[in-house]
């Protein structure tokens, strides 16, 4: 019966409209008042303590950093400089504008790994461009925000900060290199449909008039925008620094190309760059907290094991097992964010993957990728609604264009399911467990 209400009261109040976090901790908290009726208000001591252990995680340091990185490197003007090089590289043409749009989202996900952060950025000045080349509004923003739906999954990844967290045999810098690859494929993924879409359609024509930048003088001016991954990403494989610490060496390293290299942030700015990722940092730390009391009353009130042991014995099989829970993160991915999923089904999940013997680092990395397909999946579809506003269109326009993108990312996972060294392989090279 707790177990139901659990469950009742967390649906209840997210279908009038309660967040996602506080659903989470005030259905736990409920839940752990009735099984402790008989010591009357004490039981609830659990609620506080489990909050605060549900913080007190040394890699969860690294997040407000990796989101003040996004914050800092949106008012750089790092992504301009980047796509005038992107574009110098791959010259013009129908589809081009696209690619660039997705191969500069891929790229600062080496820096920030943030979905929505990455979508503003290259949104502001990708959907703008393909608009003028005479791409519609719905495509560039469906455009835009599956490719920064890559971000999660391209080290340094905030999804992957949060599943290491919740499975410790799984590390950071494993985690970091076995998205590498799968990243990448997902890249392509979405680069395929993209040329496809926009010859098929004949979008982008006037794209061929307007003119090349020069390549050199474009890498110049991209250069400190080009070293900022091979910083953070080198630093940690080299061991100089932990992931939490990179999150810091890549915010000093954002200021000083900001204020003293491209002069793009004054001191006037910084309160505004430091309150927009304290509010967006605390938002995520307030769902993670508040997890940690939804999490508690799981594996407390025993409420994992029976619901385990009711889909192993399902007789659906390992792989019939796997699909449902793709098809369910998927579907749940249209209504929850990232984070939320993570916080919620993994506790479930994780004891389906030692039964059947699934490497926890792969598994993250399906996880994440189910995570980025939710992303730009309407009808929340975060990125894709961060794209959408600043494209000026309804998001129900883009369904035409986004079920393109999301097969070529589909077809990415299912790369990944049928040969998980694609994502082991770089991790166990590098000597990480």
């Amino acid at each position: 019966m707790i177990a139901s209400l659990l469950f009742i009261i967390f649906i209840g109040l997210m279908l009038v409209g309660v967040p996602v976090g506080v659903s989470l901790g005030i259905g736990g908290m409920f839940a752990i008042l009735m099984s402790n009726l008989d010591t009357h208000w004490f039981g609830l001591m659990a609620v506080p303590q489990s909050f605060y252990a549900g913080l007190a995680k040394y890699p969860l340091l690294a997040i407000p950093m990796f989101v003040l990185v996004g914050s800092i490197f949106d008012r750089s003007g790092v992504a301009s400089r980047l796509v005038n090089f992107a574009v110098a590289l791959v010259g013009r043409g129908p589809g081009m504008l696209p690619v660039v749009a997705i191969g500069v989202a891929m790229f600062l996900g080496g820096i920030s790994g943030s979905g929505p952060a990455c979508a503003a950025a290259v949104g502001a000045v990708m959907i703008g461009a393909m608009k003028r080349a005479g791409y519609p509004g719905p495509f560039a923003a469906s455009i835009v925000g599956a490719g920064a739906a890559t971000d999660i999954l391209i080290p340094p990844s905030i999804a992957f900060i949060i599943y290491s967290v919740l499975v410790p045999e799984a590390s950071v810098p494993a985690l970091f290199a076995a998205g590498m690859f799968p990243g990448m494929l997902a890249g392509i993924g979405l680069i395929i449909p993209a040329i496809w879409l926009s010859r098929r359609h004949k979008l982008g024509l006037a794209e061929a008039e307007l003119p090349r930048p020069p390549f050199w003088r474009s890498l110049r001016e991209a250069a400190w925008g080009l070293i900022a991954p091979v910083i953070i990403l080198g630093g940690m494989r080299l061991g100089l620094f932990t992931p939490t610490e990179a999150a810091v060496v890549a915010v000093f390293y954002g200021l000083f190309m900001g204020m003293v290299i491209h002069r793009s942030i004054q001191f006037r700015d910084l309160f505004l760059i430091l309150r927009e990722a304290a509010e967006l940092s605390a938002v995520i730390m307030m769902v993670v907290a508040l997890a940690g009391i939804f999490a508690w009353a799981l594996s407390t009130l025993s409420i994992i094991d029976p619901v385990t042991n009711a889909i192993i014995h399902s007789g659906l099989g390992e792989y019939g097992i796997l699909a449902l829970m793709i098809v369910m993160l998927i579907v749940l991915g249209m209504f929850l964010d990232g984070i939320s999923i993570f916080l919620i089904f993994v506790p479930l999940f994780m004891p389906i993957a030692y039964n059947f013997g699934w490497h926890p680092v792969w598994f993250g990395v399906l996880l994440t990728l189910n995570v980025a397909l939710g992303q730009f999946t309407p009808p929340v579809a975060v990125n894709l609604m961060v794209a959408c506003r600043i494209a000026g269109v309804p998001m129900e326009n883009t369904l035409r264009w986004v079920g393109w993108l999301l097969l070529g990312m589909g077809t990415t996972m299912m790369l990944v399911i049928i040969e998980p060294e694609i994502a082991l392989w770089l991790p166990r090279y590098l000597g990480f467990n």
